[in-house]
């Protein structure tokens, strides 16, 4: 299929480059964000790859804001790393209920920075690089609506791991053989357990899960590449995660894979946009916050007038960002993964717009930035007040059955003068496949506007810049080797 998708192309949609081109877009600008803010991994990591030489024979790859070469797969790592730090870019929930394929797991567009080095190393131009893109979240997402990791405490990231070794082997004209070795290798050799989503508060190993993931399927690709030979057939093999955890006859495998080849029959168009940063399953709380602000302005003028905030949502989310501990977070990764604390920030954000003399507050003025979740924010006392306040439930199997098709959840607020206010179930947030496509896209330009913006002098140049389609293979080889400002090139 690799092989086949890159050596005879068949015409891609022009709604599909259109949204691929937004997806890497919205990465870059969360990338550029997370490395002039010096977060934590970010940097550490790219300090990492600009301390190392490429390999013998390769050209190298380049991070964020560097126009220093070094090792591939190193760029890989930082570069991925800064991209998912904040938590805040596209989002697929495995879910193709046309083909009656629903597992649902999760997963991100955090591996565009692996087509990126293969590009540099292969010399492609930015056409065949939006198409290695895609084959990766083709891959990625196909996997994830037919194998449910999370079932198995397995992280989602290890989707997007095969889907980068092929790719990235692809790329470099490995042969199917070859191809075959470098998935091999990545699901005998480097399965990542939500051992790191675990714990009251979460580290930094939950937002970098992707980078090492990505690293260790470049490492394998390349061994392939130089002739190791992994394990064949893991889909089959017994011992492998697939058949082990689910059980089936000899010589099959537990799923069937479906992968498009052309027009826009493609997983990415059941992909999700953030349109801030927020884990993307608080969507329709946000959504029904925004909702309620519409229909009665000069709500949050008073929040001290709430005297409850009531949440229904569904399974999986009460358990991945309504539990108790998620009440009193005190790090960005956890605080970015709490219900309460997303709800409650949002909500002195629309007090704040109030003030300012917005009456309707909505997604343009509340969008949750990376100053929404400094130490300052994290502990301030009227996010803890609000917190207080809310009683976040899980809705039943009516919220349950309405998920991964959408993000079905509901908030009600009791008011000391207006009384019990929403309760509507929201499904399809803005920013959901299913959204407003027009006005999704416009909150997606503005949120990179805002996130580089004290990155770089021109957000406009910038989203010029990385646009890929009719790009020379020079141009992708020195795509991401823009200044950053005080950032060491």
């Amino acid at each position: 299929y690799c092989r086949d998708f890159l050596d005879r192309p068949q015409p891609i949609g022009p709604a599909t480059r259109g949204l691929l081109e937004r997806f890497h877009l919205d990465s870059v600008g969360c990338g550029v964000s997370a490395v002039q803010a010096r977060a934590n991994a970010p940097t550490v990591l790219r300090a990492e790859a600009l301390g190392t030489q490429p390999a013998a024979g390769s050209r190298g790859g380049i991070c964020f804001g560097s126009s220093r070469a070094c090792a591939v797969e190193k760029a890989v790592l930082a570069n991925a790393a800064a991209v998912r730090e904040w938590d805040s870019n596209g989002t697929n929930f495995g879910y193709d209920a046309v083909k009656g394929r629903t597992a649902g797991e999760f997963g991100h567009n955090d591996y565009y920075p692996v087509a990126v080095a293969a590009a540099r190393e292969a010399d492609l131009d930015g056409d065949t690089t939006l198409r290695l893109m895609l084959l990766i979240d083709e891959i990625r997402g196909r996997l994830a609506e037919v194998f449910p990791l999370r079932q198995f405490a397995i992280d989602h990231v290890h989707h997007g791991a095969v889907a980068s070794a092929a790719a990235y082997a692809a790329a470099l004209g490995g042969t199917p053989e070859q191809i075959e070795s470098a998935i091999g290798l990545v699901v005998a050799h480097s399965v990542p357990f939500r051992a790191i989503r675990a714990g009251h508060q979460l580290s930094d190993s939950k937002g970098a899960s992707a980078a090492i993931a990505a690293e260790a399927a470049v490492l394998a690709a390349r061994r392939a590449l130089a002739g190791f030979q992994g394990p064949r057939d893991v889909f089959r093999n017994p011992l492998a995660l697939y058949r082990l955890n689910l059980p089936c006859p000899d010589s099959t495998s537990p799923f069937d894979l479906e992968l498009g080849l052309a027009g826009d029959a493609f997983a990415l168009h059941g992909m999700h946009f953030k349109l801030g940063l927020y884990e993307h399953q608080s969507a329709g709380a946000l959504q029904a916050v925004i909702d309620l602000l519409a229909r009665h302005p000069g709500l949050a003028a008073d929040l001290d007038a709430l005297r409850e905030i009531r949440v229904a949502i569904y399974e999986p989310a009460y358990s991945i960002i309504a539990d108790p501990a998620k009440r009193t977070p005190t790090t960005r990764q956890s605080a970015d993964h709490s219900l309460p604390y997303i709800l409650a920030r949002t909500l002195l954000k629309a007090q704040a717009a109030t003030a300012a003399g917005c009456a309707s507050p909505g997604w343009a003025e509340l969008m949750l930035l990376p100053e929404d979740y400094s130490a300052a924010a994290i502990a301030d006392p009227a996010a803890a007040s609000l917190i207080s306040r809310m009683t976040i439930e899980h809705g039943g199997e009516a919220f349950d059955r309405a998920y991964p098709e959408g993000i079905p959840t509901s908030v009600q607020v009791d008011h000391a003068t207006q009384g019990r206010l929403g309760g509507e179930q929201v499904m399809f947030p803005l920013g959901h496949a299913r959204s407003d496509a027009a006005a999704t896209a416009a909150m997606v330009d503005l949120k990179f506007d805002r996130l580089v913006a004290g990155a770089v002098a021109d957000p406009g140049a910038l989203r010029d810049r990385v646009r890929l389609a009719g790009r020379t293979a020079a141009d992708v080889a020195k795509l991401y080797a823009f200044p950053i400002a005080g950032v060491e090139a």
